[in-house]
């Protein structure tokens, strides 16, 4: 803090008992937000000056408002502006001459100074009046002695504003010093040695304060959407193909996929080809030979394109166009290997085309890559697959078109509805490998290749709701939003009406909704609760828990979706909409609980949960509502007070029926296997046990 100036308001403070910041600043000359710097950093300070704020409202002229003190009103400026005598002036000339014309003729002609006259087709405007009195400039020189209602007036014509003032009055604090020694706010290893702690003032540790903010490096939506693509293909049992040659040759690229060296896709206003090593000789000659054989001469039971193929346009590198010439080696070199074995290889990397740049294009993306090669693989095979794949990214809106690829016979290009630019978009490639192109590598005639590719960012594009791919990369994309966006999504379900639709239509897909509360009738601690639950295993009985609960305590409810769940199950979506009540009581305590359906339980890594208590289950759920509800109205339900050998007990049932859930049983059978309460003495007193018995 500024030394001289603290010192100054203390000396101040201590000659007049009690200063005003602003009079201060005036008095000195300094910045007035300076001297409450100062004041903040003796506030600091245990109780050296007590300090209190000084709001105070005041009228001042705008910048309009200054113009009409200086050069009168806008109507007395029109007046001023017509000549005395009757021939007036044109109505075209006051609005080219006067500042605020438009305001001002409007007033003056309504105040009756002015008239116009229109026979002779131009507007000829003249003085209605031999003086006036303009009161507006007078009324803006005396902004504080007017009435509220004109100034309300001026304030409406955009002439004076009301500001607020703040300011501090500072006096004597119980501790007041003239001297201010700097107190520390770390404890040393100098001020340990010879115990000089002991003469030091140390700053209170304010526990409410927040560490510093670690600077961290976040993923990138694009990345995180790889990630998740690349674990899609892990699960589906691929292999990931290595994609560290950005530069290719035309061989590979073109020719060993059987596309024809006159193909418009291999001109340079499609294809980046390289100037230096312009070309490459290292390519496989036996391989060669029988590409150019069937490109030229056709073998295999195809004519071929009956052209002359020129090793010299095979030679050629270029930045490679797709990532299906390193699918292409791939497969050539698993016949190396002297035998076939069936196959799926995937890639996910950087590719480079001659794109004009668009909404939905780009001249370097990244694409996805899936191949498998096996014995007699049809077009369903293809279709199916496909399904499977974008099911598990979560996108389900598909469809399939006829295309014509050089390398794939049938093809299939992918559209999928994008929600953000509201249209189908085409989003990759597909087909079955033609034998012209599987048969000169050596694979057997009896083995098909199914293969797809679509870029990374179009599906990014959808997931995330962006409409243009520059939003997603390039300079400029907003940085908060890679900073923001969550690598897993929560769609959170919405009021009863869509609920209920949801319900019917088994699709929660697009809702997302309100929290539900329940009128408390009893008190309890403020809790904030994450519940994770599996849809494989809906929870049967938690409707007749909430009924307990929700005459004990105020319970806000909202339930969620992961991004790895499609549909939620239906049980947790009736109760939900079922208990609606619109009785809120602020000022009750509350019990705030997070439904979260997740796959795969537990918590992903990238969720910030830290604020928040977790529980994992039906088994523990059962067992947090039943100490809930005990908490407040042991007679409700018991559990932990009958003791520990009791809440045991109750435990290895819960257990029990739980195992049961999970071999398919229902609940009416398992009650069926409990028989009679009597054949279960535990249960002689209400508990958890009743409620999900009674639940079928």
């Amino acid at each position: 803090m500024a030394t001289e100036l603290v010192e100054l308001i203390l000396e101040k403070v201590d000659k007049f008992g009690k200063i005003n910041s602003l009079n201060l600043a005036n008095e000195i000359k300094e910045d007035h937000q300076k001297i409450i710097g100062a004041i903040k950093s003796l506030q600091t300070l245990d109780d050296v000056i007590y300090v209190e704020q000084i709001s105070e409202k005041k009228w001042e002229p705008t910048a309009e408002g200054q113009h009409v003190i200086e050069h009168g009103s806008h109507e007395a400026a029109v007046y001023n502006a017509i000549p005395n005598d009757k021939t007036g002036i044109s109505q075209a000339d006051i609005m080219k001459s006067v500042a605020y014309a438009k305001v001002g003729f409007s007033k003056a002609l309504a105040a009756g100074w002015i008239k116009i006259d229109k026979t002779s087709g131009q507007p000829i405007v003249t003085k209605n009046k031999a003086s006036i009195e303009d009161t507006t400039q007078a009324d803006l020189n005396n902004i504080n002695q007017l009435d509220d209602k004109i100034k309300a007036n001026y304030k409406k014509r955009k002439l004076v504003q009301e500001i607020v003032i703040k300011s501090f009055d500072i006096k004597k604090g119980n501790n007041f010093t003239l001297k201010i020694e700097k107190q520390e706010a770390d404890l040393t290893s100098d001020l340990m040695i010879n115990d000089a702690w002991k003469d030091k003032k140390f700053k209170a540790y304010n526990f409410n304060a927040l560490g510093a903010a670690l600077d961290v490096g976040h993923l990138h939506p694009l990345l995180k959407v790889r990630s998740e693509f690349r674990k899609i293909f892990l699960e589906m049992g691929f292999t990931e193909m290595p994609t560290n040659n950005f530069v290719e040759s035309s061989f590979w690229n073109f020719d060993a996929l059987f596309q024809p060296q006159q193909h418009p896709a291999r001109d340079a206003h499609d294809t980046f080809f390289i100037s230096d090593p312009k070309i490459t000789k290292k390519l496989p000659q036996d391989y060669l030979e029988k590409v150019k054989q069937v490109h030229s001469k056709g073998g295999y039971g195809s004519q071929g394109y009956c052209y002359d193929w020129k090793i010299q346009e095979a030679q050629k590198n270029l930045l490679r166009t797709h990532t299906t010439a390193v699918s292409a080696r791939m497969l050539y070199n698993l016949m190396q290997q002297g035998q076939f074995k069936p196959v799926k290889y995937f890639s996910i990397d950087r590719v480079f085309r001659n794109e004009t740049l668009d909404a939905t294009h780009l001249a370097e993306f990244q694409q996805v890559e899936g191949v498998i090669a096996d014995y007699n693989l049809t077009l369903g095979d293809l279709i199916g697959t496909l399904y499977q794949f974008f099911k598990k990214l979560g996108i389900d809106k598909l469809e399939f078109k006829p295309a014509y690829n050089p390398y794939t016979e049938p093809s299939m290009e992918i559209f999928c509805y994008h929600e953000g630019l509201e249209k189908w978009i085409e989003i990759g490639n597909s087909g079955v490998f033609r034998p012209e192109m599987l048969l000169p590598m050596g694979l057997p005639p009896n083995v098909n290749v199914i293969a797809w590719g679509l870029s990374l960012e179009r599906p990014t594009m959808i997931k995330y709701k962006l409409n243009n791919i520059r939003d997603l990369v390039g300079p400029k994309v907003d940085l908060q939003m890679v900073y923001n966006n969550p690598i897993c999504r929560l769609e959170k379900m919405e009021n009863s009406t869509q609920i209920n639709k949801l319900i019917n239509n088994n699709n929660s897909n697009n809702n997302r909704g309100l929290p539900i509360t329940f009128k408390c009738r009893g008190k309890i601690n403020k809790e904030q609760l994450v519940i994770f639950c599996d849809p494989k295993y809906p929870i049967k009985w938690l409707g007749s828990l909430l009924e307990k609960a929700k005459k004990l305590f105020t319970l806000s409810m909202s339930i969620h979706l992961h991004s790895t769940v499609k549909n939620v199950s239906n049980e947790l979506v009736n109760y939900y909409a079922h208990n609606n009540d619109d009785d809120d009581d602020d000022d009750d305590p509350v019990v705030k609980i997070h439904f979260i359906w997740k796959n795969n339980i537990g918590i992903d890594p990238v969720m910030n949960l830290n604020s928040f208590d977790c529980i994992f289950g039906a088994v523990n759920i059962a067992r947090y509502f039943n100490r809930l509800i005990e908490s407040v109205d042991p007679l409700v339900l018991v559990y932990e007070s009958m003791g520990t050998i009791y809440s045991c007990e109750i435990n290895k049932i819960i257990d029990k029926i739980h195992s049961y859930l999970h071999s398919g049983k229902t609940i009416k059978e398992i009650s069926c296997l409990f028989g009679k309460k009597t054949n279960v003495p535990l249960l002689d007193r209400p508990s958890i046990i009743d409620i999900i018995l009674e639940s079928s």
